[in-house]
């Protein structure tokens, strides 16, 4: 599915320049290489300010709760995503409401959002996922008319753009993971929020740190959730790369449609127009359900070529969310998607023959 090793080899010499200038400074935590990636995170996403975090599950906490969620409140979430997404707003006693989603671009639905907005509901999280912006003109407008707050969930999207605006910095709070899979990933866990309000970025660092104002003296309960240094080293390295990463990901993902176009029952993943796709998955859908979307994994696996189900249980049929009481039927597209979704191998260093070799494996297992 990803071949990190092959990314590496192209990057040895600068990130062990990377890791030897951080062995020498012996600053691991709240240093130089943070606060200068915060800012050219922020500066390639034309966002005001950054503020790394230990993860993009703790980067959602913490915008949840810079933005008001506590107990007792909601937050819409699509019901097809990672489950970190609705886990973060469980974390805080929060409940997550959940919204089904458009079939080709797997985000929230605008035109049903509204319809699951309460009294109670403090925030929506627009997910952003394998890479493909939501509509976010007609959820942030949804948002403006009440009063509420706007998520966007990047963790698959960075350097998308929607109608020229990159993902995470259209809505209150833009949440990135680092994990190492992301098409920007380091080597261990990581994320970062981003925001156009120089307040929240003040409070954010704070609630980062144990709620420190100044140094042991906290206003408010926080939490330790710190970007280190030897992380933030290495993505800056990779920073640097990412354009290019991306260039591929797109000519890949082109080369793939082109190969899968007109496969009987098979729908390659394709951007709207005014929306950049950046493929951090590349999904197909097999029509026709599970059992026939097995079928053709199966003959995946017998060829050698690794696929994966990202994700086979929309969240609200999730064991975790059973007591909320939504029931099978009740989100029709998520519950499809679930049925469909099918990924297959992504990454910059994929070679045409390899491409060719997977999309020959797919249509041999479409046509049977």
């Amino acid at each position: 599915m990803l071949d990190l090793r092959a990314q590496y080899a192209s990057l040895a010499s600068e990130i062990g320049a990377a890791i030897e200038r951080l062995l020498a400074s012996q600053h691991w935590i709240l240093g130089a290489e943070g606060a200068a990636l915060e800012k050219e995170i922020a500066h390639f996403s034309g966002a005001r300010s950054g503020v790394g975090v230990a993860s993009g599950t703790d980067a959602l906490m913490l915008a949840l709760h810079a933005a008001g969620v506590g107990p007792g409140d909601d937050v819409v979430v699509p019901a097809f995503t990672f489950i970190a997404t609705a886990s973060a707003v469980s974390a805080l006693g929060a409940r997550p409401i959940f919204a089904d989603i458009e079939s080709l671009t797997f985000a929230i639905d605008p035109t049903r959002l509204e319809s699951r907005l309460t009294l109670k509901t403090k925030a929506i999280i627009a997910v952003h996922l394998f890479g493909h912006p939501s509509d976010m003109d007609s959820i942030l407008e949804t948002g403006k008319r009440r009063g509420i707050p706007i998520i966007e969930d990047c963790a698959q999207s960075i350097g998308a753009s929607y109608r020229g605006r990159k993902t995470g910095s259209m809505g209150a709070f833009g949440c990135f993971s680092f994990y190492p899979t992301k098409n920007l990933g380091g080597y261990g866990d990581g994320g970062m929020i981003l925001t156009n309000s120089e307040k929240d970025a003040y409070r954010l660092r704070c609630l980062r740190n144990h709620g420190q104002t100044d140094r042991y003296s906290s206003r408010e309960r926080g939490w330790n959730s710190r970007l280190d240094e030897i992380q933030a080293a290495i993505l800056r390295v990779k920073l640097h790369h990412l354009a290019e990463w991306t260039a591929a990901r797109q000519k890949h993902a082109l080369r793939y449609g082109n190969l899968l176009r007109d496969l009987p029952g098979i729908r390659a993943p394709e951007a709207r127009p005014g929306y950049e796709h950046v493929y951090s998955v590349h999904t197909i859908r097999v029509e026709g359900g599970a059992e026939r979307r097995e079928r053709v994994q199966r003959h995946l696996a017998s060829q050698g070529i690794a696929s994966m189900i990202y994700y086979p249980l929309p969240l609200h049929l999730q064991p975790a969310y059973a007591a909320l009481g939504v029931g099978r039927g009740e989100l029709p597209e998520s519950e499809r998607a679930a049925d469909e979704v099918l990924s297959l191998p992504m990454y910059a260093e994929l070679t045409e023959d390899q491409i060719a070799r997977v999309a020959a494996a797919v249509a041999e297992a479409a046509r049977a």
